[in-house]
């Protein structure tokens, strides 16, 4: 794909609902970052736009990509950062799928409004992210494991990844659902202020999870201090069966979203190894 193409920020309508084809406004690759950017095809995958059905007959958008010939080995949720489902999320769907995995990533925001096109991080969230509800967000992940079934989904193998927001929700459903796996976070943030939409966050849960997590962190992210990091490692400790078997791994001279290619922040190395960690904690637990 040339890369004017890949610049052009377009909408996919499907069914009503939207998915990014590109990458969100507000993080759009420039300059030399274009080089580094990792490109999977869908060559032996079904790849695209679904409608999973959700709570009130609400259609949500989401994108899935699963091997073409045979059954996959499990269930990958993967849940998106601030940005929604843009062409990165998308893309690591196909990573998974091309590991044999059916992926799944739900746009969780869209209730509330689409953040594609919305040009700051201030903006996304005083507009929407705000809005979300952690409760809507775990309900919504029920319905896409449920609806996941109907499409060679393995109902007893349930995975769940996710980057940034996505990191923290990880925890959060670790903790909520009993039927899960393994969950694997990068860089999701550990706490903050509480409110009526997010009355909980992983330091709360922490000796509560029911399935183990594998958590990823940069040592160097301005936002996860590692001081919290450490109290996360020591409240696992105090919990028993998949706390207890969760693991928290720094990357000493990693940032915030050392994973994602489109951003200044990635760190080859970082995300490599952090994948290969994923992919293993999946094997292990799945």
């Amino acid at each position: 794909m040339k890369e004017t193409a890949r610049r052009d920020f377009v909408r996919s309508v499907v069914g009503g609902g939207v998915l990014a084809s590109g990458y969100a406004a507000a993080v759009m690759p420039s300059g030399n970052l274009w080089a580094q950017l990792q490109r999977t095809d869908s060559q032996g995958l079904i790849a695209g736009a679904v409608l999973i059905p959700a709570a009130g007959g609400f259609q949500m958008p989401a994108y899935r990509a699963m091997p073409e010939q045979g059954k996959p080995k499990a269930t990958v949720m993967v849940v998106h950062e601030i940005w929604g489902v843009h062409e990165y999320i998308q893309d690591v769907c196909r990573r998974l799928a091309k590991e044999g995995y059916l992926a799944i990533a739900p746009e969780l925001f869209l209730r509330q409004g689409e953040v594609h096109a919305l040009k700051t991080p201030a903006e996304i969230f005083e507009k929407v992210v705000n809005q979300v509800a952690d409760e809507q967000v775990m309900a919504d992940l029920d319905a896409s494991f449920t609806w996941a079934q109907s499409q060679a989904g393995d109902a007893t193998k349930r995975l769940i990844t996710g980057f940034c927001w996505g990191g923290r929700i990880v925890w959060l459903y670790s903790a909520h659902q009993s039927r899960l796996q393994a969950g694997v976070a990068w860089y999701g943030r550990l706490t903050t202020g509480t409110n009526a939409a997010t009355p909980r966050h992983p330091l709360d849960v922490a000796d509560k999870l029911r399935a183990p997590v594998l958590g990823l962190y940069g040592g160097r992210d301005d936002g996860i201090p590692l001081t919290q990091v450490d109290e996360m490692k020591t409240r696992l400790s105090f919990g028993a069966g998949a706390s207890q078997q969760s693991e928290i791994v720094v990357y000493a001279d990693a940032p915030h979203a050392f994973h994602a290619d489109y951003r200044p922040s990635y760190r080859a190395e970082a995300a490599r190894d952090g994948w290969s960690r994923c992919l293993a904690w999946f094997t292990k637990h799945g």
